[in-house]
């Protein structure tokens, strides 16, 4: 149990114990996927969307996809209502949506994925800490389960089922693929899965999985993004008050490491229930 810097506050949580996690899929039913992410009081809402067509900057006749993301706090997320940004993104949203964005395109191969156009909005409803990372985590599923739509839909498909413009204008119908193809092709498109996790130090103690309690006391806080076969697509570490030696920063990502391999495990299992 850490005492707080205030003195006001304490954790029951064990220092290496993520928050409780619950992920409830298709909660908005028209998005091409959907995920309710909760982990703690951290809420997050992320969907899915298909573009008409690839954005107006690439080339002509690209055979390439393109993801994009969006990241928002609701007015009624934090304990003091969060101000809608209607003239566009301030600097802290735009820096998480490009974050979050990259972090999924650091699992998806574009060229497998095909010329589709994929937008996840990543909604807090509620903010308790770790937003941006609980944003990446949900995103990551509702991004693998809209693949795995768009695959068996026909709408994604392998580089050799192509069609071609003029095949496109004859009347072209998406081939057929067994269960063994789609989940072949799908784990091109997404070969590693990517979850986000936060860690700090607090004094001399390690923690995992920062609400907002933890990460407003911490010393150093970090936030880190990692793919399911174990490499980094980006860290972010910050001594807030403090400095930090080279072998605290090495705890922090082991750390880091084990709060997303259990990540990762749940990912694995919410989606081999979904379809």
């Amino acid at each position: 149990m850490a005492k707080m810097k205030s003195g006001d506050f304490e954790t029951n949580r064990e220092h290496d114990e993520l928050r409780e996690i619950e992920v409830t899929l298709d909660f908005t039913p028209n998005a091409l996927a959907s995920i309710l992410y909760r982990q703690g009081n951290t809420v997050i809402l992320a969907c899915v969307t298909k573009a008409d067509g690839l954005p107006r900057w690439f080339p002509r006749d690209s055979n390439r996809g393109w993801v994009h993301a969006e990241y928002s706090l609701l007015p009624g997320s934090t304990d003091s209502r969060f101000r809608r940004e209607r003239g566009g993104a301030k600097g802290r949203t735009q820096e998480i949506e490009r974050l979050v964005a990259r972090s999924l395109r650091g699992a998806i191969d574009l060229e497998q994925l095909g010329p589709l156009a994929l937008t996840v909005d990543c909604d807090v409803l509620n903010a308790d800490g770790g937003t941006r990372c609980a944003s990446i985590t949900a995103a990551c599923i509702a991004l693998r389960l809209a693949v795995r739509r768009l695959i068996s839909s026909g709408e994604c498909l392998p580089k050799d089922m192509r069609p071609s413009r003029e095949e496109l204008k004859n009347g072209w119908k998406a081939p057929h693929l067994t269960e063994e193809q789609k989940t072949t092709h799908e784990n091109q498109v997404i070969s590693n899965n990517v979850a986000a996790i936060s860690v700090g130090l607090l004094g001399d103690e390690i923690y995992l999985d920062l609400d907002y309690i933890l990460d407003s006391n911490a010393d150093v806080d970090m936030n880190v993004v990692m793919t399911s076969n174990g490499e980094f697509v980006e860290v972010q570490g910050t001594g807030e008050e403090s400095t930090y030696t080279r072998k605290q920063l090495d705890a922090l990502l082991n750390m880091a490491e084990k709060g997303n391999a259990a990540l990762h495990e749940m990912q694995t299992k919410v989606l081999s229930e979904a379809n």
